[in-house]
């Protein structure tokens, strides 16, 4: 096939998927929510299930929406006593925001992106504050827009397969939903590691990270949601003490080290400094395995993306979740303008695809610009 015709034919296929995610979404905002997020009493709980299983439960405008309102609904509810939240399918909590969706209309609709980050953080900030006992059962993948809808809450839960990442830089973005706030009250440096490099931490280390504040046996869940919904009229008290009662007979990896344990010291000397540039450096002066292994991530990344990343956290590590939010809002208004982002999906799409890669080269910023 002649190079023209190959371009022409990825042209129509790139016209003719755009038109359908957008009519897609269009579809699961407006025709199908209910579907998309289950909201039940049981007993004394209100429970919420992010029900998208084959898209790993990503979150649209439209499950926001729904979450925010019946979170309202059940604060006011006297007979509402606490909130479980979890994912549908086992193999993901929710795995961030629909990201396709989100680049494929970004060009075309800005309003819908306004919409979107601006309530998910609003959702964020709300579950911050909510008066009421709030648990979330983090088994499963959990990133971005997942990280939002848990890390914020009372009570969050991780089992042996959880799988937490905010892996936002290498799409052109900067771990939002409040990452500038929680990532550098992490222990050390190791919140600026993470919102870096994207490191994914599993299992039991998501709770050792101090992500979650509970560890359960995953056989475990469908027993413990019964006996927190079981409870009469229960304070944030008697929800912990059920909680620690799971998390104390948990044996899974009891004794196992934490991932990152022997590299500590690395992390906190080589991501302690103020820039980027810096930080890069550093990884080479060390000169380790570990150090170079994060210095070829994070030469995968944008560099843009970086250099916002690292400034947001240093300038959230002094505000409140609030205030870090609406400089997240401002900054995912800017990024959407931009082209990484919309360069940085479409390379993850089709990383084999050597078009994407010099397209990729081409229009992202060098550090130096």
């Amino acid at each position: 096939m002649r190079s023209g015709e190959m371009w022409r034919l990825l042209s129509r296929f790139n016209s003719f998927r755009r038109t359908h995610v957008i009519l897609q979404h269009l579809r699961m905002s407006k025709h199908t929510d209910a579907a998309e997020v289950l909201l039940e009493r049981k007993g004394c709980a209100g429970v919420i299930t992010l029900n998208r299983p084959k898209l790993l439960n990503t979150l649209t405008v439209g499950m926001i929406r729904q979450i925010y309102t019946q979170l309202k609904k059940w604060e006011q509810d006297p007979e509402t006593f606490l909130i479980i939240i979890k994912g549908a399918g086992g193999k993901a909590f929710c795995a961030g925001g629909d990201i396709r969706a989100i680049s494929e209309i970004g060009n075309k609709n800005q309003k819908i992106l306004q919409d979107f980050f601006r309530e998910e953080y609003m959702l964020n900030n709300y579950i911050a504050s909510y008066r009421k006992p709030y648990v979330a059962l983090i088994h499963g993948i959990t990133m971005g827009g997942g990280v939002g809808v848990s890390v914020h809450g009372q009570f969050r839960v991780a089992t042996e397969k959880s799988l937490f990442a905010m892996p936002e830089t290498a799409i052109g973005l900067f771990p939002d939903v409040g990452g500038g706030y929680f990532l550098p009250r992490l222990q050390g440096k190791l919140g600026y590691f993470l919102g870096l490099t994207g490191f994914r931490l599993k299992g039991r280390d998501v709770y050792t990270a101090g992500i979650a504040t509970h560890f359960v046996d995953s056989e475990k869940l469908d027993t413990l949601e019964e006996d927190l919904s079981a409870l009469k009229a229960p304070s944030s008290e008697n929800v912990a003490d059920v909680l620690e009662t799971y998390h104390t007979k948990s044996k899974i990896d009891r004794d196992k080290s934490f991932i990152l344990e022997e590299h500590m010291d690395k992390i906190n000397s080589c991501f302690s400094a103020n820039t980027v540039e810096q930080i890069i450096e550093n990884l080479r002066q060390d000169g380790s395995s570990f150090a170079l292994e994060q210095l070829k991530v994070i030469n995968k990344m944008s560099p843009t993306s970086l250099k916002i990343t690292l400034r947001q956290l240093m300038e959230g590590s002094s505000k409140t979740l609030q205030e870090v939010l609406t400089m997240e809002y401002r900054l995912s208004q800017s990024c959407m303008r931009g082209h990484d982002f919309y360069e940085g999906v479409r390379a993850r799409e089709v990383t084999d695809c050597l078009i994407l890669r010099i397209l990729w080269g081409y229009y992202v910023a060098t550090l130096s610009d």
